[in-house]
């Protein structure tokens, strides 16, 4: 286990800050990893006033020094991924968040994607042109100028590569960061903090962590916040945007998904169960675009039921930081309970369930399963963020494209078909990214972001980068 810490919840310029006290604990076991002496709603003022004075100085640096900071962020975010033990950023990140010690390892190492992808891109922030009009005895020149200083705000089940892809981009484009991290996973995103603030001026990074929805909305008020980057939930997304658009704050919003899952009659049954694994039971199924609507052609339906529970029954559940184990615990009690909830109203309803192995009788374990969801359940029409799959068939491929479309919310999805039909089939979906014959689509490299109600904006590729700059005109 690893040995209780005290830490900071702020890292600014100046010591001092309130207490909100957080005890971090390890959701597979109870035991304490953090203690974080967290901090009110008043200290995001102070994180803002570091921002906003480092803003000038951040932003005039040239481009290649920007990108240079962030390959030796990258750098030191890749050689921590490699240590091992009890002081080790991963284990810190498996007992935070109950994910599996190799995920850990490799979320780190996604991070350090983050940053290098946005020190490659970071010219592109930097983009003027002259005379693009072209009319006679003017001229134009259009510039690219960073909006300011970014509140940038993350969930606990990514604690550093939601973190690494937010702050990475707006650094990149001149902008300084403020970033409040989750309070059920703030010592992760503070160590995250600690690895970038060696190879960042003072204030171009700052970071808040206590008081979520207060320091939420004090950073979404502050008058001083150019530009806003929120992951979360739908339900909570709407209250932000709420408040941001009140004072016409550009905002980034990367919400809730309902991950469809498509198999269609022509697909490999096996290679689709292998695909569906990853999309579903990776991060312990607390992923944002996890897939969530299973949707199987009616002939392949049997098949592929029964395959996919043969691979559940299978799966190990226990401590995340075992390397034998395919499964860790769920956050918290709360999310067990909803959980639970769920498949025991879905099997009380007359829905079939098939249960993978029974889970520890310590901490905050979810016993996979797979219901079978003929009718509209709430497993069925809400956001399942656990290990649990909810499977039905379908027979009109263009019937089922229309319900999809028509929930309203479009983040990840997933078609398994041959190649050609996959990608035809995919485009017709209003979904931000669709994994075709895979179950892991998203890259640092490529956009990422919903339709609908599943957010605004995007993040990762140019355009992420781009979403922390405007456009100036100068006419002469």
């Amino acid at each position: 286990m690893l040995t209780p810490d005290v830490l900071p919840g702020a890292l600014l310029p100046a010591p001092e800050h309130g207490d909100v006290p957080l005890t971090v604990t390890d959701p597979a076991s109870g035991a304490v990893v953090a203690q974080v002496a967290g901090v009110p709603a008043a200290v995001a003022a102070r994180a803002v006033t570091a921002a906003h004075a480092a803003g000038p100085g951040w932003a005039a640096t040239p481009t290649a020094r920007r990108a240079e900071a962030l390959r030796a962020i990258a750098a030191d975010l890749r050689a921590a991924a490699e240590e091992t033990g009890e002081g080790s950023l991963a284990l810190l990140v498996t007992r935070e968040t109950g994910k599996r010690l190799a995920e850990s390892r490799a979320e780190i190492g996604f991070s350090a994607a983050f940053f290098d992808w946005f020190a490659e891109a970071a010219p592109h922030a930097d983009g003027s042109a002259e005379d693009p009009v072209g009319l006679p005895g003017r001229r134009f020149t259009v510039r690219r100028v960073p909006l300011g200083v970014v509140a940038a705000v993350t969930p606990w089940n990514f604690p550093l590569s939601i973190p690494a892809r937010k702050a990475a981009a707006a650094l990149a484009a001149g902008c300084t960061v403020v970033l409040k991290s989750s309070e059920l996973a703030p010592a992760s995103a503070l160590r995250l903090a600690e690895i970038c603030l060696r190879h960042l001026p003072e204030g171009a990074l700052t970071v808040v962590a206590g008081d979520g929805a207060g320091l939420t909305g004090a950073l979404v008020a502050d008058p001083r916040v150019a530009a806003l980057t929120f992951t979360g939930s739908t339900r909570v997304g709407g209250i932000v945007a709420g408040r941001a658009a009140a004072r016409f704050l550009p905002a980034v919003l990367e919400l809730g998904g309902r991950g469809p899952f498509l198999i269609t009659e022509d697909a490999d049954p096996e290679a689709a169960v292998e695909a569906l694994m990853v999309a579903k039971f990776r991060n312990n199924g607390a992923s944002c675009i996890a897939a969530n609507n299973v949707c199987v052609h009616r002939s392949q339906y049997d098949t592929v039921l029964r395959l996919l529970a043969e691979r559940v029954e299978k799966l190990r559940v226990g401590d995340p930081a075992d390397d034998s184990v395919d499964l860790g615990p769920v956050i918290s009690r709360t999310e067990q309970d909803r959980l639970n909830g769920l498949v025991t109203g879905a099997e009380r309803a007359g829905a079939p369930v098939r249960y993978g192995a029974p889970v520890p009788g310590q901490g905050t374990f979810v016993r996979p399963a797979v219901v079978e969801c003929h009718d509209d359940l709430d497993l069925w029409t809400g956001e399942i963020f656990g290990p649990v799959v909810a499977i039905r068939p379908y027979e009109d491929e263009d019937r089922v494209v229309d319900e999809i479309n028509g929930w309203g919310y479009g983040l990840g999805g997933y078609v398994c078909a041959p190649a050609d039909r996959a990608r035809a089939l995919a485009s017709r979906l209003r979904i931000g990214i669709v994994g075709i014959n895979n179950g892991a689509p998203n890259h640092p490299r490529v956009p990422f972001g919903g339709f609908g109600a599943s957010g605004l904006g995007r993040e990762g590729g140019v355009t992420g980068l781009l979403e922390f700059t405007t456009e100036q005109t100068l006419s002469e």
